[in-house]
């Protein structure tokens, strides 16, 4: 099936309440249930009562009003992200996947649809199980009022006119972009919350507790974006041993935090761009003195200069390129030319080092057809020939460096 055709099927036939969905005679759509166990570490959880006293900001010192009264309360309050479901592409005839792939999507992402297509051919070619797991406050993990087209355009709108010289808002983006804008340390607190989810859905896998996945199932990811950051720290930390074999196959990802340009109407909006930086470069290791959790989750875990290391490209550089060139050989990066959100060249920088002397196996491609990050493979039927092309050509070099031995 065409890449075209490929995408409206399954965006039609995608759903969370079925418990089995049929793709064709030999893949399906299997839905599960998850809760995290992470709702105390979030703002209003029991551990954490901080109130995040506001960064220095224009549209901070305005009253609440129903903007914020719809997007700005208390993070462990929204339930969406505490329970969800997700889905598993998998052979038909498996009960229990011996060999699974994670995949980890993008930044302010609400829908699967871009995915399925992906995870479909993965599944499809490897013949493994591929695990859509959404990120915390992304997919069905958000409250539906976020994607809500009508709502979204007015708090947009008034978004501008509270602050003329903003950039790139739309209805797309301005919910994370109000969140991010008014509480940085959101970006912080979910990154946390999906790390530890994503131990806790592998633990239940190792303790034999997952209906669909074998407890000595081989686990590799595959990362797109600012789910490659995630996988990242997944992989660097390696939190009981459980991804020394996991290999990890990264698509337009990579870069430390600092070095990407989130600026975009899919992404951030400017202020919130400017805001998140300013928190991860000059304000954190500040507030981390006031704030006793962070700083724990930040310096006393395992993974917290991982995490760190990850953030910044100054931040414990030495310590994050010794840990990449032990691991080199398990990382196969796609990067594309024309990516204006994570560049190649930052890519490169992060897992090559700064003498580029790190063997991270690194590609550099760029399609005939007009793209960007956050739409690599444009639905459009008059380029369809072309995008099939090189989204076969591209996920077959992901594929053959997933099933090699």
């Amino acid at each position: 099936m065409k890449y075209l055709d490929l995408f409206n099927y399954l965006k039609k036939i995608e759903n969370y309440t079925t418990d089995e969905i049929e793709i064709d005679e030999n893949l399906v759509i299997r839905n599960f249930s998850f809760k995290s166990n992470y709702r105390f570490i979030l703002p209003g959880g029991l551990g954490n009562n901080d109130d995040y006293e506001f960064l220095s900001n224009p549209i901070n010192d305005l009253d609440p009003d129903v903007i914020q009264k719809m997007l700005n309360k208390k993070d462990a309050d929204i339930s969406e992200n505490i329970e969800f479901r997700y889905h598993i592409i998998m052979p038909k005839k498996e009960k229990k996947a011996k060999e699974i792939i994670i995949l980890f999507h993008g930044f302010n992402e609400k829908y699967w649809s871009k995915y399925l297509p992906w995870a479909t051919y993965l599944a499809e070619k490897t013949g493994k199980a591929i695990v859509l797991f959404p990120m915390a406050f992304h997919m069905n993990r958000a409250p539906l009022l976020w994607s809500n087209s009508r709502e979204m355009y007015r708090v947009s709108e008034e978004r501008k006119k509270r602050i003329p010289i903003l950039i790139c808002s739309s209805l797309s983006n301005v919910a994370i972009s109000t969140r991010i804008n008014n509480k940085p340390q959101r970006f912080i607190w979910s990154g946390l919350q999906s790390y530890y989810d994503v131990i806790d859905f592998v633990e239940d896998i190792k303790e034999d507790l997952h209906p669909a996945i074998d407890k000595d199932a081989k686990i590799d990811f595959f990362a797109y974006s600012i789910g490659a950051f995630l996988a990242e720290v997944l992989k660097m930390s390696n939190r009981n041993g459980y991804f020394s074999d996991t290999k990890c196959a990264i698509f337009c990802g990579g870069a430390v935090f600092n070095r990407l340009t989130p600026v975009s109407k899919f992404i951030l909006d400017s202020e919130a761009g400017v805001g998140l930086y300013s928190f991860i470069v000059e304000h954190m290791e500040s507030h981390m003195k006031r704030d006793e959790i962070l700083r724990h989750y930040m310096y006393t875990e395992p993974e917290g200069p991982n995490f760190r290391s990850m953030l910044c490209y100054k931040n414990l550089i030495k310590e994050r390129e010794e840990t990449f060139r032990k691991i080199s050989d398990q990382f196969y990066v796609i990067t594309l030319a024309k990516d204006e959100v994570i560049p190649s060249y930052e890519i490169m920088n992060t897992l090559q080092g700064t003498a580029r002397d790190i063997p991270v196996k690194i590609e550099l491609m760029d399609y005939p057809y007009t793209y960007i990050h956050e739409d690599p493979f444009p639905c459009g039927k008059e380029i369809s020939d072309e995008v099939d092309e090189c989204f076969t050509y591209t996920f077959d070099k992901i594929c053959n460096f997933l099933m090699e031995k």
